[in-house]
């Protein structure tokens, strides 16, 4: 069996950040620097080494907000292996959603962890013209913000995507309610979860030992097909040096051969239309 580095897969939550050709917006709170930073050009040669054939870019708040030139730039150039999910204003109109989809943009991120749940109180209106074009709404939410969501969510029938495992509360057990909000949506078939960002719930450090009852809880009630991997990269506000290949062997550890086929490849691939 083929191991996971050299496994063709595809990259469900990534980000491009090209300050020199795209400067961040005057207003960010926070501006990446360093290592935190990457370029489409670079990212398609980290692609090229771990045979990642294509990529979900995300729209990062840090640096850009809802400046989304960089990401559509990338996903222009990207000769078929990009396509994007965007940040948007809240009242963003139909036309602009039109526009970014022909653009190759499938979605929009809502960032609840960053923001909080006020910020996004209005977005019913949006989450309906998603609807309407069939994009997705993808949510980083963490510990019981989901709970705030779920009357909006019962309303809009829209497809869901939730970033980093739901970055559950890790010294709480699978029970607590936020969670359990979002194994009841993989239950109804209603979303896709991100198998990544574990750096951003876990306490217990690499290789990430704590997030195995979630990560068992997520699978069980999503199903492999409604689970998609990503490496989060470049790893913004990274608590700790990580690395590519690393975070694919600790998943490789994680997973059964079988699983990790879905997930690394048959499911993004059908959920993102590569």
């Amino acid at each position: 069996m083929m191991g996971v580095l050299t496994q063709r897969k595809i990259d469900a939550h990534c980000h491009v950040l090209d300050p020199a050709r795209f400067p961040y917006a005057a207003d960010v709170a926070y501006r990446p620097a360093g290592q935190e930073m990457g370029d489409a050009r670079y990212f398609q040669a980290v692609m090229a080494c771990y045979a990642v054939e294509h990529a979900l870019l995300v729209g990062p708040n840090s640096g850009y907000g809802t400046d989304n030139r960089c990401l559509l730039d990338a996903i222009k150039t990207g000769n078929g292996k990009f396509k994007g999910i965007a940040v948007v204003p809240n009242d963003c109109p139909l036309e602009t959603l039109l526009e970014l989809k022909a653009s190759g943009v499938i979605g929009l991120a809502f960032n609840p962890s960053l923001h909080g749940f006020e910020h996004y109180a209005d977005i019913e209106p949006l989450l309906q013209r998603l609807k309407a074009l069939d994009m997705w709404a993808q949510f980083q939410v963490e510990n019981d913000q989901l709970l705030q969501f779920m009357p909006m969510l019962k309303r809009v029938d829209v497809k869901l995507m939730f970033d980093h495992c739901g970055r559950p509360a890790i010294d709480a057990d699978t029970h607590q309610a936020g969670f359990q909000a979002l194994l009841a949506l993989g239950r109804e078939g209603r979303a896709v979860v991100k198998v990544s960002g574990y750096a951003k719930f876990s306490k217990a450090g690499f290789p990430f030992p704590d997030v195995r009852p979630f990560l068992d809880e997520l699978v069980q009630n999503f199903g492999t097909r409604h689970c998609v991997w990503a490496s989060d990269w470049p790893y913004l506000k990274a608590p700790f040096r990580l690395d590519y290949g690393p975070m694919l062997n600790v998943f490789e550890s994680q997973f059964s051969a079988s699983d990790r086929e879905v997930m690394l490849w048959s499911a993004p691939k059908q959920h993102f239309g590569f």
